[in-house]
């Protein structure tokens, strides 16, 4: 018979309960799923206007979904009304929270200020080549936390961007300059070997034609005149220019008959007893 009077009255409470809150339930979850589906839309349309206008990439998501979280942001303000919750409060007590976060967070929101500062001043761009904090690579992703760099060797160094904001940096761009070296006996016709050399560039698709290749005697070393070959390439084809070039310059400079002297020293030596002098050459 108790259990029976308790049932009931747990009835009428639970029934009392769905008509007072019940209708507020289902307007909060309405108002939540349209709030949800309005900030994604919301986010695609600003997305979609942005790439209109020249911005970075991550420019352009930072924006649009700075505007789906402040409509997200708004439903949930409209949700908690809903149920009588009073926002000034919680406010109070979010700003309060925020402090704490930010003093554990510090590293993370450095990285994002620095990200920001990388993405708005622009001191590289993807697809160009730079050398910083003994690491060196073309740029392959410019985010809000980091930014990846590709090596010629197809690995990827992810620095943080707190890292690259007040370093020095230096920014090849999208081109790179050979640095190579060819050396040629004495009695080498100078002008035939710089002309083949400058053949072997016009001929290589890889070199590019402006800015002009530097070619010209750098050294006079012991045995051998050094030729400097300086040409421009875009930064994917630096490794695989550079062993095209030295191999059709051995190829040509052979079928020319142009030496390319290895280093030979002379030695001469006394005889303590016969005073007679020996030479030994050693290549």
């Amino acid at each position: 018979m108790i259990g029976a009077i308790n049932l009931a009255v747990w009835q009428d409470k639970l029934i009392d309960f769905c008509f007072q809150y019940g209708f507020r339930v289902v307007g909060a979850l309405i108002i939540l799923i349209i709030g949800l589906l309005v900030a994604r839309w919301f986010g695609n349309v600003v997305l979609r206007g942005l790439e209109k206008h020249a911005l970075e990439p991550p420019v352009r998501i930072l924006i649009a979904r700075t505007a789906r979280v402040g409509v997200m942001g708004l439903t949930f303000v409209l949700v908690l009304e809903k149920f009588g919750v009073s926002i000034a409060p919680m406010i109070a007590g979010i700003g309060v929270a925020g402090v704490g976060i930010g003093l554990a967070l510090q590293g993370v929101l450095g990285n994002l200020m620095a990200g920001l500062t990388i993405i708005f001043t622009k001191p590289f761009k993807i697809g160009e080549y730079i050398e910083l904090l003994g690491v060196y690579g073309q740029v392959t992703k410019i985010e809000l936390f980091s930014t990846t760099l590709l090596h010629g060797d197809r690995s990827h160094v992810v620095i943080p961007n707190r890292k690259i904001v007040g370093e020095i940096m230096h920014n090849y761009g999208s081109i790179r300059q050979l640095n190579l070296q060819v050396g040629v006996a004495y009695a080498t016709n100078l002008t035939q070997a710089v002309a083949k050399v400058r053949e072997i560039l016009a001929a290589n698709p890889r070199v590019l034609k402006d800015p002009a290749a530097v070619v010209g005697i750098s050294a006079l070393g012991d045995s051998s005149i050094n030729i400097t070959v300086q040409p421009w390439v875009a930064v994917p084809d630096y490794v695989m220019a550079q062993l095209e070039i030295y191999e059709a310059i051995v190829e040509q400079f052979r079928a020319e008959r142009i030496e390319i002297p290895f280093p030979q020293r002379e030695m001469r030596l006394l005889n303590p007893t016969t005073g007679a002098e020996g030479k030994l050459t050693n290549n």
